[in-house]
């Protein structure tokens, strides 16, 4: 992050995703074929019982703060114990809403039982910001310990603000990523009824007959730390994060500025953050939602930024749109294309819509490439539009 101080390291990460539980499952997910016939993909036969003391434990968590505090587990494991003093440690977290599946269960119990019969956890395992705290609770961090709720793009601005605390020195580590797990009845209804949702039940981004999205769920967690205290501390630099941009359309509720230009204007301000030209970014990770409104106006923002046209792919024909954990899955996937030295192919994405001439869509099969910055985007309801650029540390 230019000017900002103190490079930012990652040292550490995990993940809990449909396709994969832990990063290297994750990634053969990745290379595996695409998602078709529901309108959601969720995680068969999760098992969260490794990650808790006990069943009733279990049963004070929401699905979402369970995935957080797997991916957490793996991620910590990776990194090795945090020699800093805990309030330098912080917890900065995102989610695009939280823990649904325990709200909509217990308006159930209501209507069905009675006022009497709801969870008197009810409040701690639906507020958005538990999957954040319980992280910091079970560690012991003290440090800022804050929730991002910028709808799809959440936990990109997750990252791209924790990895400011660690340049500006306000933390030695900061944890940080994106859980979700919204993919209930109701709210599949909701998306469905918006037409948001593919009628195909196929997510197949930037593709020319793309009709929408699949509902995702999943979570991946990053462990940051100031890359001098990474070095003298013996830990494996797994990547870093170069810069990040934050901006809004201030346009509409749901769909993207004409064009892309907010989209535009964020990545130009990640490029900034990190000190780059267009021409350095190596691979986009596209937020490529498979839907026909934001797949058009990404390809248009990377068209316009970056002419030299670096291989773009987006990982949703796989993994689905998990919301506010996208962009922590995303970023995954570019920490594993740094190990593996390819590219993941845009899953189910076959003919690539011809009005998109400015873009190069990995599609079929994994590409090789020799690694380097690679731009991440997410853009969410609301108009927020978030970019992280992270890069294999040399």
């Amino acid at each position: 992050m230019q000017g900002a101080g103190h490079r930012v390291a990652i040292t550490g990460y995990g993940v809990v995703a449909p396709c994969g539980v832990g990063k290297q499952n994750f990634w053969k997910g990745l290379l595996g074929p695409g998602i078709s016939g529901s309108h959601t993909v969720v995680i068969e036969n999760w098992d969260p019982t490794p990650y808790f003391d006990g069943p009733k434990e279990i049963r004070r968590a929401d699905r979402c703060e369970q995935y957080a505090l797997a991916a957490a587990s793996e991620a910590l494991e990776q990194s090795g114990a945090l020699p800093y003093e805990n309030s330098r440690i912080g917890t900065i977290f995102g989610t695009g809403i939280g823990g649904l599946r325990t709200l909509e269960d217990q308006v159930v119990v209501r209507v069905e039982k009675g006022e009497r019969r709801v969870s008197p956890f009810l409040v701690p395992m639906m507020m958005s910001n538990a999957s954040g705290a319980a992280i910091s609770m079970r560690y012991g961090f003290q440090g800022p310990a804050e929730t991002i709720c910028t709808a799809c793009a959440a936990a990109t601005h997750a990252l791209g603000y924790a990895a400011r605390l660690v340049a500006w020195g306000r933390c030695d580590a900061v944890v940080s990523g994106g859980a979700e797990s919204a993919a209930t009845i109701t709210a599949v209804a909701g998306f469905v009824n918006m037409t948001a949702l593919s009628t195909t039940k196929i997510s197949k981004p930037f593709d020319a007959t793309r009709d929408g999205f699949i509902f995702g769920e999943g979570s991946a967690v990053f462990v940051l730390e100031r890359l001098d205290l990474a070095i003298a501390r013996g830990a494996k630099i797994i990547g870093e994060i170069l810069g990040a941009g934050s901006n809004a359309d201030a346009h509409h509720i749901t769909a993207p500025s004409p064009g892309g230009v907010g989209a535009i204007a964020c990545m130009k301000l990640a490029l900034e953050d990190a000190g780059l030209s267009a021409d350095e970014i190596k691979q986009v990770n596209a937020h490529g939602t498979s839907t026909p409104l934001n797949d058009s106006a990404e390809a248009q923002a990377v068209a316009s930024v970056f002419a030299n046209k670096p291989p773009m792919t987006s990982i949703k024909g796989v993994t689905g749109h998990p919301l506010g954990a996208a962009g922590a899955l995303e970023a995954a996937a570019v920490l594993l294309s740094f190990e593996h030295k390819l590219i993941p192919p845009t899953a189910n994405t076959t003919v690539v819509d011809p009005a998109m001439t400015g873009v190069d869509v990995v599609t079929g099969s994994a590409r090789a490439w020799q690694p380097g910055p690679t731009i991440s985007n997410n853009f969410g309801f609301g108009g927020h539009n978030g970019s992280i650029i992270i890069a294999p540390y040399n």
